[in-house]
């Protein structure tokens, strides 16, 4: 009897650990998500990667560069998490995607002035690793949680990230704005691209309690699947998920309300800095509401984790959404800096939560031996989700001469994602995943 004892409170202890090594991949991939994609990057490409081009052209060539970058990794995801699970090797194929993301981003060091077409390169090949990278960390989190923890361990994921990210983030902008004025040998470049360094380090780091505690799931195929190369069994798997749609129904349309509403999220988070600057706020204003976000946010995520279990899953997202439709409207009356404060703490009081929680619902219904290629699906529609929220905003800006009414044009998404989400079973969706689960073999 204490034998068996001991043996069930070792095994929950490793349970635990490994449910904090799986988020502190979190806290170490962030960094590239604040420093290189949000706040430092895009100032230095503009400023001194593309300084000798036309402002409008560098711009352009940095939209350019996210759109292809974005592109490359939605298009690769759903075959890769495919094989991925069909070789049972989904922590291999996040450290693959890792070390690409962290070496193209360490060489960011080398960029100077003119050396815009490098930065888009190491730039490109730095987010297809995040992005890659994600979909096998996602894929993990239904072998990682137990079904009724995976709505509280995927928000301390997010928690950990708003935390991880926004402590490097802090340490980047001192070395860049604070160190070069105290000590005049520092320069402000110099100190940017060591920025880039740093990013690099605390990714790799905080990846390795993932990789040491962290294992990796059976390997489960289908009986026909035997014999059948990696690529081969990824589009067999691929083909046979499209061509059974139907079977995955609550999936499928778990994935399209998703989809809607995070146009409207992605939006919200991509437009909020350049909507203040059009306003007129000041750069303190626009860094330091960033920047408190990233702190806000975490206690937050942690919050919507709690909250999931007394409302469950979908009554708070529908919470997160109808908050983001007030922060929307409320967004045409912004005219004071401190109003811009005021609605970017009410950003972060969803932010985490909303994406938290989503990630959450997806995995509920996905058969979790097929998890990388499902999550490659999500990392699709999250990609996607980047460009029809944005072209909204853009073309009743241009029609309107003002960008308040674009703001408020954003709820259509929200409300009509909350709607598509109403038709989601997630106990239904989640029976078909069980059962797809059965009919796999295990496989050594």
């Amino acid at each position: 009897m204490e034998t068996n004892e001991s043996m069930t409170i070792a095994a929950e202890k490793q349970h635990k650990r490994a449910i904090r090594a799986w988020t502190m991949y979190d806290w170490g991939n962030s960094a590239f998500a604040t420093t290189i994609m949000a706040a430092v990057l895009p100032v230095y490409y503009a400023s001194v990667a593309a300084v000798n081009l036309e402002p409008n052209i560098r711009t352009s060539h940095w939209a350019f560069t996210t759109a292809i970058a974005a592109l490359i990794a939605a298009l690769i995801s759903p075959v890769l998490g495919a094989v991925a699970d069909f070789r049972g090797s989904k922590k291999r194929f996040l450290t693959i995607f890792m070390l690409i993301g962290v070496t193209a981003t360490a060489l960011l060091y080398f960029i100077q002035s003119g050396d815009w077409l490098l930065a888009s390169i190491f730039f490109v090949f730095g987010n297809v690793g995040f992005a890659g990278s994600l979909v096998y960390y996602d894929a993990l989190l239904p072998h990682v949680a137990r079904p009724d923890e995976m709505d509280q361990v995927s928000s301390r994921g997010y928690a950990m990230g708003y935390i991880g990210g926004g402590i490097l983030l802090t340490i980047n902008l001192v070395m860049i704005m604070v160190l070069p004025g105290l000590i005049p040998s520092l320069d402000a470049g110099l100190m940017t691209r060591l920025s880039f360094v740093t990013v690099a380090v605390w990714w790799f780091v905080f990846t390795l309690p993932l990789l040491l505690r962290v294992k990796e799931p059976q390997r489960r195929i289908e009986a026909s699947e035997a014999g059948f190369s990696p690529l081969k069994a990824s589009f067999t798997r691929l083909y046979k998920t499209f061509k059974e749609i139907r079977k995955y129904r609550e999936l499928s349309m778990g994935l399209l309300a998703f989809w809607v509403y995070s146009n409207g999220i992605g939006t919200i988070i991509v437009m909020a800095t350049i909507y203040g600057a059009e306003l007129g706020f000041s750069q303190t204003t626009l860094i330091g509401t960033l920047l408190m976000v990233q702190f806000l946010a975490a206690p937050f995520a942690f919050l919507f984790g709690w909250l999931s279990k007394k409302l469950g899953t979908k009554k708070s997202i529908y919470l997160s959404l109808s908050i983001y439709t007030l922060i929307a409207i409320a967004g045409y009356f912004l005219y004071q800096e401190w109003q811009f404060w005021v609605l970017g703490a009410a950003v972060a009081t969803v932010q985490g939560g909303s994406q938290a929680l989503s990630r959450s619902l997806i995995g509920k219904m996905m058969p979790k031996s097929k998890s990388a290629e499902f999550y490659g699906f999500f990392s699709v529609f999250e990609k996607f989700s980047s460009i029809l929220g944005p072209a909204l905003f853009g073309v009743v800006s241009t029609i309107m001469g003002h960008s308040r009414l674009s703001i408020v044009s954003l709820i259509i998404f929200f409300a009509v994602g909350i709607f598509l989400l109403t038709k989601v079973n997630i106990e239904k969706g989640a029976a078909v995943a069980a059962q797809e689960e059965q009919e796999l073999v295990a496989v050594n």
